[in-house]
């Protein structure tokens, strides 16, 4: 995976799309997961989802302990 610009960590469902550059790594948590992830850097939290009872493919899934690592990763984070 290419070095992480900035990680969004969207909490509702208005969704910053013209923000999200190329490099950057959104992840959706809280109430936003219930909007499916359609490009190749959206993700969903997985406890967030199974919570809500949300089906989202494997793949497109993060823990939050992946979250807590993506955090120390990435040059940037923004919560929205």
């Amino acid at each position: 995976m290419p070095k992480i610009k900035t990680l969004w960590l969207v909490k509702k469902s208005d969704i910053p799309y013209s923000y999200v550059e190329e490099n950057d790594l959104v992840v959706l948590i809280e109430d936003a997961v219930v909007k499916i992830p359609t490009k190749p850097n959206w993700f969903v939290c997985k406890e967030d989802a199974e919570a809500r009872k949300i089906k989202v493919p494997k793949d497109r899934l993060v823990s939050y302990k992946e979250i807590a690592q993506l955090i120390l990763e990435a040059q940037k984070v923004a919560v929205w």
